[in-house]
């Protein structure tokens, strides 16, 4: 069945007032700027699964996998004496890539019972692996004493989250812009009829393989991104980063927002983050209880996400 969808005259001016909206988030929430960078590195790393799982229909439960060795591979790189930020963002954009394309070999060939299989296996063993490397990767205790310099030299991490916040918010832009072009293009395109009907694709001679082991590489490399700003940010990198339930979290967050949607992964995100904030400060010891039943509520209520939800409102607004 055909995704409802915005119309594309309108995507301009929306996805301006999205980004207006969280860069003024800064002033509208100064004593929340650690979750706000946070919601952006997560939107931008559910944004990477989809590219996977919604766009080219990979199965995949293991994505924390290359979250996890881009956090560890900037949060290396500053710790042993280069801690020029936007350094180690290349170091874990090129880190992830390779490790995706090259299991992109195994994931790509199986079904999807042995995708789930082989990426969930990944994601058990890289972590089993950064807790036996205690001493390189810190063990359960993490990766600490991480030291970032300024951001262009000027703009130094604070305590208050505002270099952050906004190094965050131009790195994410930045990723997502890169995201939307190579969705928008040809190659997005096959992605699309990949995912709709791979034995059609095959039969106009559409190279299916390698444009799917293309697609999980660039996924791998944006997910790798977005670990090494979460490692930047809080200059710390914990286990819990490449382990199984990051994935299951981040998957949890897409399906939230809406598989299949350029925006999907941002939408969750934000949503799901603010939900999780005000549910641990009203109930601090029963929190997971009520974010669980607003979960299942929002997945009953909501075919397709949050933004399957608001397309739908569009197409009905638009019919009158």
């Amino acid at each position: 069945m055909k995704a409802l969808t915005i119309p594309r005259d309108r995507l301009p001016w929306v996805e301006a007032l999205f980004w207006l909206a969280l860069a003024c988030s800064f002033f509208l929430m100064p004593d929340k700027l650690t979750l706000l960078s946070q919601i952006l590195i997560f939107g931008l790393f559910a944004v990477s699964l989809d590219m996977a799982l919604g766009y080219a229909g990979i199965l995949t439960v293991g994505h924390a996998a290359f979250f996890g060795m881009g956090a560890y591979a900037a949060g290396l790189l500053a710790r042993h004496g280069w801690a020029e930020p936007f350094s180690g963002l290349l170091l874990a954009l090129v880190v992830c890539a390779l490790l995706g394309y090259l299991l992109s070999y195994l994931v790509v060939r199986g079904a999807d019972l042995t995708r789930l299989m082989i990426t969930i296996g990944v994601c058990v063993l890289l972590a089993e692996l950064a807790n036996r490397l205690g001493g390189i990767t810190g063990g359960t205790d993490g990766l600490q004493g991480i030291e970032m310099r300024p951001v262009f030299g000027r703009f130094a991490f604070d305590l208050w989250g505002r270099t952050a916040f906004f190094y965050s918010f131009g790195v994410v832009l930045a990723m997502f812009l890169v995201v939307r072009r190579v969705l928008h293009s040809p190659f997005g395109l096959a992605l699309r009829g990949i995912h709709d009907s791979r034995k059609r694709m095959l039969a106009i001679g559409s190279p299916v393989e390698a444009r799917l082991r293309l697609a999980y590489c660039f996924s791998a490399a944006v997910a790798g991104v977005a670990g090494a700003l979460l490692a930047q940010t809080t200059q710390f990198v914990g286990i819990e980063s490449i382990g199984f339930n990051r994935s299951a979290e981040i998957l949890i967050i897409l399906v939230l927002g809406g598989t299949g949607r350029l925006y999907g992964g941002m939408a969750g995100a934000i949503v799901y983050m603010l939900v999780h904030d005000v549910f641990a400060d009203i109930d601090p010891q029963f929190w997971m209880f009520w974010l669980g039943i607003f979960l299942i509520a929002a997945v009953m209520l909501g075919r397709g996400g949050i933004m399957g939800m608001l397309s739908r409102l569009v197409a009905t607004r638009g019919a009158k």
